[in-house]
């Protein structure tokens, strides 16, 4: 039943795992791993009336699935592969889906899915699966399909998981090629990049030269303890310097311009470094181009009526700002609002298709937030220090996605 993560065949191995089999096979540094393919997901839900569970919400279907069974042979499969994968003392793994709708030229379906980190053993693992097939009915997977193609109820995709040795990453970021290259990275695993939680070190790359660096505002990181995933400080002089050199920034870029080759078309693509080597997690199309990168101050403009941050999806628009701290504000968002709020993770998608700009207090030009954004053409202003307090609830405000530029025009 399981895919050798060799097998390039998107029908089989999903959209995420399908480029990463194309890169192994040229030789590119992807960590060792295996599929468990899409045929898998589609004999689990054999027997599940998912297209009459979703009448009742997302989350009836999504209950639905993650009460499916993984076979004990399909069990006895994963636990064998492990051991090639880790070694027979057993080791950490990342468990990553990847769906066939998945990171397509047209849609990239940034963040929708789940990915598990520090995973361990064939139970955990088991366990992984199931909450990777799940996350195809999550709320954020259901409204973004819905978004794309109008009809959730049509052809739904189906998809494979990714399972590969886990990269204890000392650095890891995101680089997007095209005319020039763009590079973004942390400390630590890479989640909290893609994911918006810290505004990365930044590096523009062009005609084979360093042409701008940008030290970011990384205070944290995410490390493996165990199996569980943790946030730790970073220390002073780390959080003062960049956390790339430039011989590695050039050496990246050159791996960006292999896989654009490989790929065709611009690539947004995931890596990480452990212990002095780079490692390739993901590669897919660049959805939407890139605002032009600019050196624009970050915080209280002059006036005293205006905020700087990153260009992150171009474009202008206006509406009362909407202070959302977490979740349990998404009910207070309204048509036209302007979101405010410190950082964007895949949840907050369905918000998205709802309010008329973005600001985030941290993230870089290549998260989560700023992707989808610029896939839906909606406004989006990064990395604007203490927007959430200085930006009153309510207020009327300008977002201006193409300067980076949050002007409060009018009061509540």
């Amino acid at each position: 039943m399981l895919t050798d993560l060799a097998v390039a065949d998107r029908a089989t191995s999903g959209g995420k795992a399908a480029p990463l089999a194309r890169l192994l096979l040229s030789g590119l540094p992807v960590p060792p791993g295996f599929v468990v393919p899409t045929r898998a997901y589609q004999e689990a839900v054999a027997g599940l009336d998912l297209t009459g569970a979703i009448r009742h919400g997302a989350d009836a279907a999504r209950l639905l699935v993650e009460r499916a069974t993984l076979s004990p042979a399909l069990v006895d499969e994963i636990s064998r592969a492990l051991t090639r994968i880790t070694g027979p003392s057993g080791g950490y793994v990342a468990v990553r889906s990847s769906a066939t709708n998945e990171d397509v030229a047209d849609a990239a379906a940034a963040g929708q899915h789940d990915t598990f980190l520090g995973v361990r053993g064939p139970d955990q693992v088991a366990d992984a699966v199931r909450g990777c097939w799940a996350s195809l009915w999550s709320e954020r997977a259901v409204a973004y399909r819905r978004r794309q193609a109008g009809d959730v109820h049509a052809d739904p995709p189906a998809t494979a998981v990714l399972v590969q040795r886990l990269v204890e990453a000392d650095v890891a970021g995101v680089l997007f090629t095209g005319r020039t290259i763009r590079i973004e990275a942390s400390w630590g695993l890479g989640e909290r990049v893609v994911g918006g939680q810290v505004t990365p070190d930044s590096w523009v790359v062009s005609d084979n030269a360093v042409a701008r660096r940008v030290i970011g505002v990384k205070d944290t990181r995410m490390d493996r303890v165990g199996t569980q995933v943790v946030m730790r400080e970073v220390p002073t002089a780390d959080r003062e310097r960049l956390c790339l050199a430039d011989d590695v920034v050039l050496h990246l870029a050159r791996l960006g311009r292999e896989i654009e080759d490989l790929l065709g078309g611009p690539q947004d693509v995931e890596w990480a470094i452990a212990d002095g080597r780079v490692w390739i997690l993901q590669a897919r199309p660049v959805t939407a181009a890139l605002p032009t990168a600019r050196a624009a101050p970050s915080g209280r403009a002059p006036d005293n009526n205006s905020l700087t941050g990153t260009p992150g999806s171009p474009g202008l628009a206006a509406g009362p700002a909407r202070v959302v701290r977490g979740p349990d504000d998404f009910a207070e968002v309204r048509p036209g609002d302007v979101l405010v709020c410190r950082t964007t993770d895949p949840a907050w998608t369905p918000l998205f298709g709802v309010v008329a700009a973005v600001v985030t207090e941290t993230g870089g030009l290549l998260s989560h937030a700023a992707i989808v954004a610029r896939e839906l053409g909606l406004p989006a202003v990064l990395a604007v220090p203490d927007a959430m307090t200085t930006l009153p609830d309510g207020a009327t405000v300008e977002v201006d996605g193409s300067t980076g530029r949050v002007v409060l025009t009018g009061g509540q």
